[in-house]
């Protein structure tokens, strides 16, 4: 059987439209913003901003405020620590708000621990075990930060034959910590990440009853990224779906429902008051957190283009966006004396929107201080 996907075309009764939902989420994530939020707002509000690669978070910033430029998110990141870098949603590295961290672990340790423990168990590695792996890396991180690789070889001697051949197969031994809210991202040295024992780095995070902690994260959810359905919350999450399940009813007071779409009933007269005679046009960068919400693409990508924009090995290119929806992809180099910026339209632009696709460009050439060079492909 086919599985129902939501598409642009909301039925004849919807109380809101496609376009009306396309300008609320633009207005939830600041793209339409006239007030310039700072950064630890912008990340509250957008439930997190993906930090895969560094630079790309900055842009994703960058592109809701442009007087965000990297080095305010480097001082935010390891000066004032406003912010946190940690793996979170879809086991992906995020930047959260440091007062929301244990917000986004007490929502995700219980699904994220057992697929952890459950591919270690298949190595033979037993929870005691696992939790001494743990203790040592604990251990290691006592006199401060570390690179992943020092603490590989601090502890690999300590542990079992069986510990040693699942470390040969995995990408970190961290990861358990990470999801406990034990260690999070620390420092750079260079090029090279570094871990650090959460309460070194943070102030005392409050203990949050994970239940309450997932109601909680369904609620931003929903404020950011509704209306959306449950589906899409555990794809974004990768909470279990028995799990986000059980939040429905837990908040069925709170939250209005059309056709399988839930919405916040507290936004529910935001969306439908919401004017769409507006044209805006952005330039989002990789991984750009407005694409990752939504099991399917199609309220904001035409079929045909699915492969441009959400490529292999789970790369998401940077994308053209024109009034919420994904209008071409985009791509920059810097060079010490320009910025290059070279777009490529998946549907027909007019001249009106092409000019101020080359102004968001500018705006970037900006940000890097160097001339632009322009170029879009017809």
């Amino acid at each position: 059987m086919k599985k129902a996907r939501w598409s642009t075309k909301i039925s004849h009764d919807a109380p809101f439209s496609s376009e009306q939902i396309h300008v609320f989420r633009l207005r939830r994530h600041h793209l339409l913003d006239q007030s310039a939020k700072d950064l630890v707002t912008i990340c509250r509000d957008v439930c997190g901003v993906q930090a895969q690669i560094m630079s790309a978070a900055q842009l994703q910033l960058w592109a809701r405020n442009h007087a965000i430029t990297p080095a305010t998110v480097n001082d935010a990141l390891w000066k004032t620590r406003s912010l946190v870098k940690t793996s979170l949603m879809r086991q992906t590295l995020h930047l959260v708000p440091a007062d929301e961290f244990s917000l986004y672990i007490a929502a995700h340790k219980s699904a994220r621990a057992k697929a952890v423990l459950s591919i270690m168990a298949r190595c033979k590695i037993t929870q005691d075990e696992a939790d001494g792996l743990s203790a040592l890396i604990l251990e290691e991180l006592k006199a401060g930060p570390a690179p992943r690789a020092a603490i590989t070889a601090a502890v690999r001697p300590k542990v079992s034959k069986r510990l040693r051949l699942w470390m040969d197969k995995v990408w970190s031994i961290v990861r358990l910590p990470v999801i406990e809210g034990l260690v999070c991202y620390g420092p750079g040295e260079g090029n090279q990440a570094t871990f650090i024992r959460t309460e070194h780095w943070l102030p005392a995070q409050p203990k949050i009853d994970a239940m309450q902690a997932q109601k909680e994260l369904f609620r931003k959810y929903l404020r950011a990224y509704g209306p959306a359905t449950l589906h899409d919350f555990a794809h974004w999450s990768l909470i279990s779906m028995a799990e986000v399940k059980a939040l429905r009813p837990l908040l069925d007071s709170e939250i209005a429902e059309h056709n399988g779409l839930l919405l916040l009933r507290e936004d529910m007269k935001t969306l439908q008051a919401v004017s769409t005679e507006l044209t805006s046009v952005h330039l989002l960068p990789y991984f750009d957190v407005y694409l990752l919400a939504h099991r399917f693409k199609e309220h904001f990508l035409k079929a045909q283009f699915y492969k441009r924009v959400f490529r292999n090995q789970g790369w998401i290119s940077p994308v053209v966006l024109i009034n919420g929806e994904i209008a071409g992809v985009w791509n920059y180099k810097l060079s010490p004396k320009v910025v290059e910026v070279e777009v490529e339209p998946l549907t027909r632009v007019d001249r009106t929107v092409r000019k101020l696709i080359e102004l968001r460009a500018q705006e970037l050439a900006d940000l890097f201080q160097r001339p632009l060079s322009f170029s879009c492909k017809s």
